[in-house]
């Protein structure tokens, strides 16, 4: 080959790869936010139907113990029934008239308005979650305690991964000691790194007034809060089997009264604080969030409310957690059926990985349960980026590299076109007989109008995963996924945060509240 014709095919080469790495138009996007899934359904009709029967007996029969007074008295009102032992019982009739009053289409807001979910049927949104207490570190290959900086770090990644699309806090900032003062610093740490939507939790009810203080002067008074919240109350408002967080509840009513979505979390362990199989597992999950419906809405009729079923995977050899399995794919998927069943709006975890490092075992347990939580409809997928050791490690280089992982998993959500021109019959006709009917067609598709058109909007490549030959990447020094996705992350963290608060409001915040963010 002629060094004209090297030079050729590498400006081709490397025009093509800056087409690539160019951002695309919305319209052109082969994944966005929101993308309708539903097409997988391990429940049939049947199975819904007996798991919502054996959730609406478990409620009547046997119902919840250890509501706060506030709780007994709004759900005794709406017709609870509060048994000689403690526990609150719930008619079938009660729940139905729960339902019919529930909200049905959540918009979860970020600050800028672009990153706004919309939570209706079966659209499907991925973000973090989780309360990891750890740090991954990949290339010493150890664990060290999470920081506030780490979470805000967190949060500035997140804010540039386009197949990310919210932030739930995915770690404790374990070096602020004061539980009021790590609540309102998380606040202060996530607002400061994304403009998407962002979850929470709070340790007790009397932290969230600051905290929602400290809302209202990031979104510029109370006003513009209420009619734009963009930042929800995650609450595992039960304590599996069927017994209410006490001190969580009382953080639901106050964060529901500050007009702030809330998500619903029941997060018991099949084979421990849940049913070991998996369709006892829903059960319990889905009888107890129907509980905190009736929670809720005898409230605040009609509040913005997540049904989060959570349920998760138990290794029973040894007891430990194991959100990577094939199990925990099914509980979530089944739980997203049980979801549209009611048609609330739901979210459950999927993504997470028992792997202490983003290895193989990794890469295959968030995939599997990405993809299935996906296709099952899922509208909110929490931890489906950077969780490890099984909750208890949150990892910025995963989280980055699951920015790849998701936009695969999206592409499997978006499914398959089938209308007449991606039948492709006439592009088939001219390729193999020629467009004059000489049948001296090209004999192949590459460079072909369709193919050119397609290759942006229906392809989804990845940022940082390796598709070169052997040679190729000879050639590039055989470059490490890890090692890039560092550099990425630490390009990410020296450019300032698109959600910087102005000097002015950061000086009036600081002024307020004690911020150990630097």
């Amino acid at each position: 080959m002629t060094q004209h014709a090297r030079s050729r095919r590498s400006g081709g080469r490397a025009a093509r790869h800056a087409l690539r790495a160019a951002p695309l138009s919305e319209d052109k996007r082969p994944i966005r936010p929101g993308m309708s899934g539903g097409t997988y359904k391990p429940l049939s009709d049947t199975d819904i139907a007996r798991i919502h029967e054996a959730a609406l007996r478990a409620l009547e029969e046997i119902g919840l113990a250890d509501a706060p007074q506030s709780g007994i008295d709004h759900m005794v009102a709406a017709g609870a029934i509060l048994g000689d032992d403690g526990r609150l019982r719930y008619p079938r009739a009660l729940v139905e008239d729960m339902l019919a009053k529930a909200c049905k289409s959540i918009t979860l807001h970020g600050r800028d308005p672009a990153h706004d979910l919309d939570l209706s049927g079966t659209n499907v949104h991925y973000g973090t979650a989780g309360a990891a207490v750890h740090m991954v570190d990949v290339h010493g290959r150890n664990y060290r305690e999470s920081t506030v900086q780490d979470l805000f770090d967190a949060a500035k990644i997140v804010n540039t991964l386009d197949n990310v699309h919210f932030l739930q806090r995915p770690m404790v900032c374990r070096d602020i000691v004061d539980n009021a003062q790590m609540d309102l610093n998380t606040v202060y740490a996530t607002t400061r790194g994304t403009m998407k939507h962002i979850g929470t939790s709070f340790t007790e009810a009397a932290f969230v007034p600051d905290c929602v203080e400290l809302l209202h002067m990031i979104a510029g008074g109370k006003d513009k809060w209420r009619a734009r919240p963009f930042m929800s109350n995650s609450n595992c408002f039960v304590v599996p089997p069927m017994k209410f967080a006490t001190d969580a509840c009382s953080v639901m009513e106050v964060c529901i009264e500050a007009g702030m979505p809330v998500l619903l979390l029941s997060a018991g362990m099949a084979g421990a604080t849940a049913p070991p199989t998996v369709a006892g597992a829903i059960v319990q999950s889905v009888a107890e969030c129907l509980a905190g419906i009736v929670y809720v809405n005898s409230i605040s009729p009609g509040h913005p409310a997540i049904f989060g079923t959570w349920p998760f995977g138990l290794d029973l050899r040894t007891g430990a957690m194991s959100v990577g399995s094939g199990e925990q794919a099914l509980l979530t998927a089944g739980c997203a059926q049980m979801h549209h069943f009611y048609g609330i709006p739901g979210g459950a975890a999927a993504g997470a990985s028992d792997s202490k490092l983003p290895d193989m075992q990794a890469g295959w347990e968030q995939m599997c349960s990405n993809v299935m939580a996906g296709l099952s409809g899922l509208n909110m997928v929490y931890e489906a980026a950077g969780m490890h050791a099984s909750l208890l490690g949150f990892c910025h280089e995963s989280l980055i590299l699951g920015d790849d992982l998701i936009g695969q998993a999206q592409r499997c959500v978006r499914g398959i076109e089938v209308e007449d021109t991606d039948l492709a019959l006439e592009e088939i006709r001219a390729t193999c007989l020629g467009t004059d009917g000489s049948g001296l067609g090209p004999g192949h598709y590459l460079g072909t109008d369709q193919t050119l058109g397609l290759m942006e909007s229906n392809y989804v490549y990845p940022s940082l995963g390796d598709r070169t030959s052997p040679k190729e990447w000879a050639e590039k020094d055989k470059p490490d996924l890890l090692k890039n996705a560092t550099a990425r992350k630490e390009a990410i963290l020296a450019a300032p945060s698109e959600a910087e608060f102005d000097p002015m409001l950061d000086a009036a915040i600081r002024k307020r509240f004690t911020i150990h963010l630097d």
